[in-house]
């Protein structure tokens, strides 16, 4: 065997090991994918559900960005696919369900591009209590006018952070650098840092917060998370920030609290439908409004975040790949597995008991000497890695394919 092994879908060994990279992921990722040996295609836009079908003949790694969605149809008739690693922090665009379902292992970047949603998130908290778009407006259009009305330093002001995780702790800790009072709110019990406060309920932090800053992520009780109702019991004149997930604020409701003038300002990153490239058109209600900040999802568009996701999310799939390592999978249960000693079978399994000892019984059976062993379960599946003596095992791959509980093995 090749050592890129094979699968009960489509149990079929491949002499090369092929990617696919859509939406401009960056270069370093194509680049330390192809000096492992793989055969990379690269693709600059996101690509509808039929395109990509089509696409992954063939193909054992798929990365994406934010734009394309991963569906269940999509998966079910990728059989050789192996991994889908998202390049970026959300994986709401993939069918998470059916990847487990199917042994898909999905990856995503969790942190690397914290810091640049954070700086966006600082500057543009600025820019609206600075009133900069209008003075920038202003001086395009002749018209110079000095004026310190409506401008406020932030230092002193309270921001309000819904969702304290990677992103809305390090915007803590930066806002509090520039002397911000900070407060937060997250369902779940998380560590205040520095000096910043938890609130008991997000009607508390709106009752507080001259600013709002959301950093929570798309699952489907988050939807229109931020409707009329919210916006109502936010402080008169408030500033709001949306970059986390497009369909956590009913945009309407939004656009009536800014003309109202009940919230004096908003900065909107992510959309809750967004164009697949810059070939199509934007189209929002908030275009026009000049109190209102529109960047077209790029919160963590910087180069060196860029950088840091196509590096860290590359080597995730070619860990996996390589040595069966599943360290920070989204989906399936974590197994960090070091260099291969001899022979290792990874062996992805309906988690029922009695796996393990029809595993280790065909070992057995074919005198094959076990050197280590790891098992992890999350939910319904289990993961065992098995360092094995010897290199001979043929038979012993058909059989563990043959286990009922069996839904992907290889021999790496």
């Amino acid at each position: 065997m090749d050592g890129f092994g094979r699968s009960r879908r489509g149990s079929v060994e491949w002499p090369t090991v092929k990617a696919l990279l859509l939406e401009n992921i960056h270069a370093d990722a194509v680049k330390s994918l192809e000096a492992k040996g793989y055969e990379v295609e690269t693709r600059s836009g996101a690509l509808a559900e039929r395109d990509l079908m089509a696409a992954l003949d063939g193909v054992d790694y798929l990365g994406i960005r934010s734009r394309t969605y991963v569906t269940r149809k999509v998966l079910e008739g990728a059989t050789q696919l192996k991994s889908v690693g998202a390049f970026c922090i959300g994986t709401n665009q993939i069918d998470l369900e059916a990847a487990t379902e199917l042994g898909v292992a999905v990856f995503n970047a969790p942190y690397s591009n914290t810091r640049s949603v954070v700086e966006l998130a600082i500057a543009e908290i600025i820019a609206m209590a600075r009133k900069l778009t209008d003075r920038n407006r202003d001086m395009h259009n002749g018209v110079w006018d000095k004026s310190a009305v409506g401008s406020h330093e932030v230092r002193g002001r309270t921001l309000g952070i819904v969702g304290y995780g990677n992103i809305g702790s390090q915007l803590s800790i930066v806002a509090e650098a520039l002397g911000m009072r900070v407060l937060f709110y997250d369902i779940a019990d998380r560590l205040a840092l520095g000096n910043a406060r938890r609130v008991d309920s997000l009607d508390e932090l709106l009752e507080q917060a001259e600013t709002i800053s959301l950093h929570v992520d798309g699952r489907e009780e988050n939807t229109n998370l931020f409707d009329a109702t919210k916006f109502a019991k936010m402080r008169p004149r408030a500033l709001f920030l949306n970059l986390c997930r497009g369909p956590v604020v009913d945009l309407d409701a939004l656009y009536e609290a800014l003309t109202s003038g009940h919230i004096a300002g908003a900065a909107i990153d992510v959309f809750p439908s967004e164009p697949k490239s810059k070939d199509e058109p934007f189209v929002s209600k908030l275009q026009g409004l000049s109190n209102v900040i529109l960047t077209p999802h790029v919160g963590g568009s910087t180069q060196e975040a860029q950088v840091d996701i196509g590096r860290y999310v590359a080597g995730k799939l070619n860990d996996y790949q390589t040595t069966g390592s599943t360290s920070m999978s989204v989906n399936l249960p974590e197994v960090a597995a070091g260099p291969i000693r001899e022979r290792r079978i990874v062996h992805l399994h309906h988690n029922v008991p009695g796996v393990m000892a029809r595993l280790n019984s065909l070992l057995a059976k074919h005198e094959i000497n076990i050197m280590s062993q790891t098992l992890a379960t999350k939910g319904s599946l289990g993961y065992a890695i098995t360092d094995i003596a010897g290199t001979d095992v043929n038979g012993l791959l058909s059989e563990l394919e043959a286990l009922d509980e069996t839904l992907r093995v290889r021999v790496l």
